[in-house]
């Protein structure tokens, strides 16, 4: 038995490097625009997502009973245990709330590209602040993160709407509360599905042709202004969006984000402002998502609170930094080798290793005898920078003999003075 579960990954050392590389960018990303980190248990009880009923995301559930008959789920998703844990401290937290993690998200769902059944998702979240303003810092955190890894404007876009874009025009057909949600649900999978699939689904939702096609229109329009005359009165969609786009112009990055009245999200959650993030090449799934969920808590229980916030997964952005050859070759971090000649000198390597490691540096002890073109060829394949040799004259005299990988170089040093 070599396999694992399916849709789920091993991370040798050598993918382990590549894994830390990634998130200790999505750390630095969040943390230079002052958010803090978060985590909490992967399981949690089965209420705290079936609650909303009919999202796609309740039929993926990894989901039992424990030994004490309690329904609980693998966490798919971290934004509801965010919001139980915001709740749990209703009123004693500071706000706006800027926090971040990286959790293991579960999803029992088909397996394809870019998707398993399990992921690790970066998720990055403001509580407390209303205007848009924290909106514009999530996308702002966003290219941070992009230009670290070599990305550019060149290769991604950032496609924003908002939720009330199409809450204002299913509600001028007369389509609100459960219904605008399964709409919803449906229309996020245009680009996913056949335009006849879209259309039976909607049909089967009670919409006719004609409410179809004005539905369709308006998600084609790509320019704010023309968003404007297709609703055709004071529009807080378009006021909110215009503002957005004058604060990204601010940050800088405005080459990164176009408007797309089509990005609406499939989760039932959101409220306002959505974004997703593309490649431009159009060859992957989205990148990353997200929006403001105004009314999360309300749906579970507490006061609503205003929040926005994103999630990112691990697979597809490095699918997308294979593609473009950014991940780069990390060696695995030994410093130093320490080889003791013959097993009468085993006790002084360990006595030499136990010296280094305790200045600082680390030290990799070889622990059999081995011939030194294996000890060469070792501190080679790991990226070390120097090779310790504890020689029997040398040792003799107090000192160990130290060769500089990179340069060649060789020079006797005292013990002591390691």
């Amino acid at each position: 038995m070599t396999k694992g579960v399916r849709g789920t990954r091993d991370f040798y050392p050598e993918d382990m490097r590549v894994r830390n590389w990634l998130f200790d960018r999505f750390h630095s990303a969040a943390l230079s625009h002052g958010f803090e980190e978060y985590d909490a248990p992967v399981l949690e009880t089965e209420e705290l997502y079936t609650r909303k009923s009919g999202e796609e995301i309740t039929q993926q559930l990894y989901n039992f009973e424990d030994k004490g008959g309690r329904k609980v789920a693998l966490r798919p998703e971290m934004t509801p245990t965010l919001a139980r844990m915001v709740m749990a401290r209703s009123g004693a937290l500071a706000l706006p709330i800027k926090w971040y993690s990286i959790p293991q998200c579960w999803r029992y769902e088909r397996t394809q590209r870019g998707r398993g059944r399990e992921h690790y998702q970066w998720n990055v979240d403001i509580w407390g602040a209303e205007g848009v303003e924290a909106d514009a810092e999530l996308i702002s955190v966003l290219v941070h993160f992009f230009s670290s890894v070599g990305l550019s404007s060149d290769d991604l876009v950032i496609r924003v709407s908002s939720r009330k874009v199409l809450e204002e025009v299913l509600g001028s057909l007369g389509i609100s509360g459960e219904g605008f949600s399964q709409t919803c649900i449906v229309i996020d999978k245009m680009d996913k599905l056949p335009e006849d699939v879209i259309e039976a689904q909607l049909g089967e939702l009670g919409l006719d042709s004609e409410a179809v096609f004005t539905i369709q229109s308006v998600l084609r329009i790509t320019d704010l202004s023309d968003l404007e005359d297709a609703l055709g009165q004071p529009s807080e969609a378009v006021s909110e969006l215009m503002a957005i786009f004058s604060l990204i112009e601010s940050y800088g990055i405005s080459n990164w984000i176009e408007f797309d009245a089509s990005v609406v999200r499939g989760l039932a959650y959101y409220t306002g402002p959505v974004f997703e993030v593309h490649d431009r090449a159009g060859d992957l799934r989205a990148v990353c998502g997200g929006g403001r969920y105004d009314r999360l808590i309300g749906t579970l229980g507490g006061k609503d609170l205003p929040a926005t916030g994103f999630g990112f997964g691990d697979m597809v952005v490095m699918e997308l930094l294979q593609k473009k050859g950014l991940v780069p070759e990390i060696p695995n971090g030994v410093q130093d080798i320490v080889f003791g000649k013959g097993p009468e000198l085993r006790e002084a390597a360990m006595r030499v290793a136990s010296s280094i490691r305790s200045g600082g540096r680390s030290a990799d002890l070889v622990l059999e005898d081995k011939r030194m073109k294996w000890v060469f060829r070792h501190a080679e394949r790991v990226g070390a920078e120097r090779l310790v040799m504890v020689m029997p004259e040398e040792w003799a005299k107090g000192t160990v003999k130290i060769k500089h990988l990179a340069s060649g170089e060789e020079s006797e040093v005292p013990f002591e003075s390691l």
